[in-house]
């Protein structure tokens, strides 16, 4: 989330930074809110200071009736001084001063039992609506309400692939080699599923490898292998809930969540802990697969492999340094790329605008390759500057080595890359006159030294 202090001396120009994002967040609620609720303290520490100060009075009063008790006892014990009666009626009128005094604090407890509700009520309504705000973009971010205002940038990589015959899409491909089974995938488990076989299957664990290997050995990534299901709070952390909440598949009874990305995950690693600077950055790399319940149009990308409700993932994540975050996203973009150019993909950046951003970044590039048989565009990587949004949620700090209040991490993700598009791409562009997918030089020792699929 963002720092409330933001909204506290900027609210116009945080709204002109969501509607920037196509989007709408409740700023005046919050600061309302936000007002309330400090109101609420202060009167709550000034009652807190008057139930003090009345109950330091009582304990004076208590100690003065303690004194006369004693003499009373002393007089009726046969001691000289004053009258019995004398005194019986000082014991008596400190007796009810002290009872009236014990009044006061109790009604005191009273008003801040009621603030404290109140209190309650305004935190939720604050901290609710902190969560509908999105990042605030980049200064460099392209403006504009959609996709159609994003900044493409000219290919580069390979050449685009050229035939001398008529190229088919993968799903003719697949299915010729047996390597694909979309109809046994939609009687176990309905559409936008399907099964990878034989070399198929073996393809696409030979690319998670690689692309594994890569970062971990040439580019210097931590691997992480972890659960494939998380508690909500990891998923608030990461920037995903409340917003996204209806594309998630979850278990409410045992408030488990099924990863839409190892970004979640891996956003929680350090989740309520301090680092030391010395230990920055930390970058991590996952493999998982992705569930998303996304209301998926029926007649968009129908056919193939290219939109499911379950697909692979390699994901590359960072956690730096505020003044590191920038230059950080430069290397994951081009981390992402290393792969694109090593599997001998042509490839495009495309700097996003700020409404068609995810909802915790502040700059964010995609990468498209290009796949011939379905002649198009594929995104396989978005790689996202998310500055200290997620972690501010997951209250991940370093501390600097010169001193001082720990500080908010910066984090950053990117895809490295994203399937089953890779294999798309794979597939349609290798593909060969007789229906056969020459593999990849780099995938072959993966492939068990396998050069063609027939």
């Amino acid at each position: 989330m963002i720092d409330i202090n933001l909204i506290r001396k900027k609210p116009e120009w945080v709204k002109e930074q969501v509607a920037k994002r196509n989007d709408s967040s409740p700023i005046d609620e919050i600061m309302a809110a936000d007002m309330r609720r400090r109101e609420i303290l202060l009167e709550v520490e000034e009652l807190r200071r008057q139930r003090n100060a009345a109950s330091k009075l009582i304990g004076r009063q208590m100690g003065s009736l303690k004194k006369l008790e004693g003499e009373l006892k002393r007089v009726k014990a046969g001691g000289s001084g004053r009258s019995l009666a004398d005194i019986q009626a000082e014991v008596q009128k400190a007796e009810a001063a002290v009872e009236a005094a014990k009044a006061g604090p109790r009604l005191i407890g009273d008003q801040i039992a009621i603030l404290d509700a109140e209190l309650r009520d305004v935190e939720a309504t604050f901290n609710e609506g902190m969560l509908w705000v999105p990042n605030m973009p980049d200064p460099s971010t392209p403006v504009g309400p959609d996709e159609t205002y994003n900044v493409i940038h000219e290919p580069q990589g390979a050449p685009e692939p050229t035939f001398n015959f008529e190229p088919k899409p993968h799903w003719d491909l697949g299915t010729a080699l047996d390597i694909i089974d979309f109809d046994r995938g939609v009687k176990m488990s309905g559409s936008r599923f399907y099964l990878l076989k034989k070399q198929g299957a073996r393809l696409q664990r030979a690319v998670i490898q690689f692309m594994l290997n890569m970062h971990i050995d040439v580019h210097g990534y931590e691997e992480i292998y972890p659960p494939f299901m998380m508690r909500s709070i990891n998923f608030q952390a990461a920037g995903q809930l409340p917003k996204f909440f209806d594309n998630i598949y979850r278990d409410a009874e045992e408030d488990l969540m099924l990863l839409g990305t190892a970004e979640i995950a891996l956003t929680n690693v350090h989740r309520d802990e301090i680092l030391e600077e010395a230990e920055l950055p930390r970058r991590y790399t996952a493999y998982t697969p992705c569930f998303r319940r996304e209301k998926m149009s029926a007649g968009k990308d129908v056919r193939g492999i290219k939109r499911g409700h379950q697909f692979d993932k390699v994901e590359m994540y960072q956690f730096v340094k505020p003044g590191e975050a920038p230059a950080a996203l430069e290397a994951m973009k081009q981390h992402a790329i290393d792969i694109c150019e090593a599997l001998g993909f042509r490839y495009r950046v495309l700097e996003l605008a700020t409404g068609d951003m995810s909802y915790a970044s502040v700059k964010t590039y995609d990468i498209e390759i290009w796949s011939a048989g379905c002649q198009e565009w594929l995104e396989v990587s978005s790689a996202s500057n998310c500055t200290d949004f997620q972690a501010r949620r997951a209250n991940a700090k370093y501390r600097p080595a010169e001193g001082g209040r720990p500080q908010y991490l910066h984090t950053l993700n990117a895809s490295g890359l994203a399937l089953p598009r890779v294999m798309i791409a794979i597939m349609e562009n290798n593909q060969q006159a007789d229906g056969s997918i020459v593999v990849p030089e780099v995938l072959r020792p993966y492939m068990g030294g396998l050069e063609v699929i027939r």
